[in-house]
């Protein structure tokens, strides 16, 4: 798994060579992935730097260091992602399938749930 990401010559080894046209959009699609990854790690890292002190003890760095791996995850399936549909593309299977984007959509709708309550409880005393 992990030398397909790393090694062209494998990818380009099974099935036919597909319309560039779908390997260009697999790869945008992938440096979109990459944006998401390196905007949460931004935040992450924005997070420990200048959010104050929080109701909760520590909870500023639990914010932090989450956003920091949820960054580090979505890189990690992005490019994991880019390799399995571009082999796919190949080989003329269907796409693969993953339930990423709704854990990830549904890992940040929580994470903000709780940002709201951390500031509301800060504000209300």
């Amino acid at each position: 798994m992990i030398r397909r990401w790393f090694d062209p010559r494998e990818l380009r080894s099974v099935g036919t060579t597909p319309d560039y046209r779908f390997s260009l959009a697999n790869e945008r699609t992938f440096l979109a992935w990459l944006r998401t990854g390196l905007a949460l790690i931004a935040g992450g890292l924005a997070a420990a730097q200048f959010l104050p002190q929080l109701a909760l003890e520590h909870l500023r760095e639990v914010i932090a260091v989450t956003l920091l791996l949820l960054g580090a995850a979505v890189a990690i399936r992005a490019v994991d992602h880019w390799a399995r549909t571009e082999r796919a593309i190949r080989l003329g299977e269907e796409l693969p399938a993953s339930r990423f984007p709704a854990i990830l959509a549904l890992v940040v709708a929580l994470g903000a749930l709780l940002l709201v309550a951390a500031v509301l409880t800060r504000a209300l005393g």
